[in-house]
């Protein structure tokens, strides 16, 4: 999916919504943001497999669709610190039903593989 269906205004809604968490980690970051602040290197090591330029392009992708803050501190080192936005948490709240729908699924799965 492309990034520019999540600005689209003549694609259907949940498109426009997937647009936005399309990739591998977006669904992880907003997770852990919604317990609170964290620093990119903190990110880091809770997602290991999670390079830094890949957190980088990801959380300003999430900045520039208004799902996160990036509050730079003007201490040196710099010190930068992400977190949700209400429209954030609007849309973690949202996935929240869909999240359990995913682990009822696997559920099922896991109940109809063949016992070995």
């Amino acid at each position: 999916m492309t990034r520019g269906r999540a600005r689209d205004p003549n694609v259907c809604g949940v498109t426009a919504a997937i647009a936005v968490i399309d990739g591998k980690w977006k669904t992880h970051l907003l997770w852990l943001l919604e317990s609170g602040p964290y620093r990119p290197g903190e990110l880091r090591r809770r997602l290991p497999g999670l390079s830094e330029k890949v957190l980088t392009q990801a959380l300003r992708e999430m900045e520039s669709d208004g799902l996160v803050h990036r509050e730079v501190h003007d201490v040196l080192p710099p010190k930068t610190v992400y977190s949700l936005t209400g429209f954030g948490r609007d849309l973690a709240e949202a996935l929240a039903p869909l999240s359990d729908w995913g682990h009822r699924r696997l559920e099922r799965l896991v109940e109809a593989e063949p016992a070995s």
